[in-house]
């Protein structure tokens, strides 16, 4: 299983990290092993500070079509992404990590995802709201994307990007996530 994640497909995320919006998908990967389905999950200690990125995931089918959905955190090391970048040379280190991306046992495909919106509080505070709507590059397009230019498997999952608000996290935060009337999940860094 590989997750598949997308960066910088909200506006306001692109822009508050000074990236460029950009014209095509902008993908990269997690191993499968970094999925954490627990309701702790402990931060390393080697990688200095380390950001919340809430999204939607999507599992896909046999058909490599949307299965079920979920909610993850796309945990990372944010100033070693940035030197990693600065110099040019792959981010999976600050990506790829041991409980890098925990996630909300998953429902069905909702038949009404376009219109979803999903909230992320850190300790009982707003931090992100992301709205389906807002994604610079939608599901359907993403998927086709990935299907064209990557080995896709049944079960591999699609995190679809994350909107503003992304921060760092500190043991001992209690977190929340959730999308109204259909799927809530709480963690607690330890």
């Amino acid at each position: 299983m590989t997750l598949w994640c997308v960066g910088r497909n909200y506006q306001e995320h692109a822009r508050e990290l000074n990236n460029p919006i950009p014209e095509k998908p902008l993908i990269f990967i997690k191993a499968g092993a970094c999925l954490h389905e627990g309701k702790t999950f402990t931060l390393p200690t080697w990688a200095g500070e380390i950001h919340h990125e809430c999204e939607l995931a999507i599992q896909l089918n046999a058909h490599l079509q949307p299965e079920k959905l979920a909610l993850a955190l796309d945990l990372t090391a944010r100033q070693l992404q940035t030197q990693l970048k600065n110099k040019g040379e792959p981010w999976t280190l600050a990506k790829s990590f041991p409980q890098s991306c925990p996630i909300s046992p998953a429902i069905a495909w909702p038949e009404d995802f376009t219109s979803l919106h999903f909230e992320f509080y850190k300790n009982s505070q707003l931090a992100q709201k992301g709205l389906v709507q807002d994604m610079i590059f939608s599901v359907p397009v993403l998927l086709d994307y990935l299907r064209t230019h990557f080995p896709l498997q049944a079960g591999d999952w699609v995190l679809t990007g994350t909107p503003a608000g992304v921060g760092p996290l500190k043991t001992g935060d209690k977190l929340t996530a959730q999308i109204q009337g259909k799927l809530s999940m709480e963690w607690a860094v330890i």
